[in-house]
């Protein structure tokens, strides 16, 4: 959930702002889509530009959490089966000779 909000919450912001300055210098009722009007209302297109937006900033944000992961983080878990591992991995050594428990 923490990951979530790294992503969504920073990505709201940009979304707003970007929103702001392009509606600023732009009026939806001029805007076109492919060489046609757009047939929707202002607050429709505020609403849809708005999101299209925060998902950009949001791709961006995740992109970037994606990015930022460390090897440690990359490899904590292992996709092989235990006797599918080869020789020489440490994760190999750990499950061969497990210690017993108390």
């Amino acid at each position: 959930m923490r990951h979530a909000m790294w992503i969504l919450w920073p990505s709201f912001l940009v979304g707003g702002v970007a929103e702001a300055v392009f509606f600023t210098l732009f009026d939806p009722m001029d805007l076109h889509l492919f060489g046609n009007a757009i047939d929707l209302s202002r607050t429709a297109v505020y609403t849809l530009g708005f999101f299209m937006f925060w998902l950009c900033a949001a791709a961006s944000s995740a992109l970037t959490c994606f990015l930022q992961r460390g090897a440690v983080d990359i490899n904590r878990l292992c996709p092989l089966e235990p006797c599918d591992r080869p020789p020489g991995c440490p994760k190999a050594e750990l499950t061969e000779n497990p210690s017993p428990r108390r």
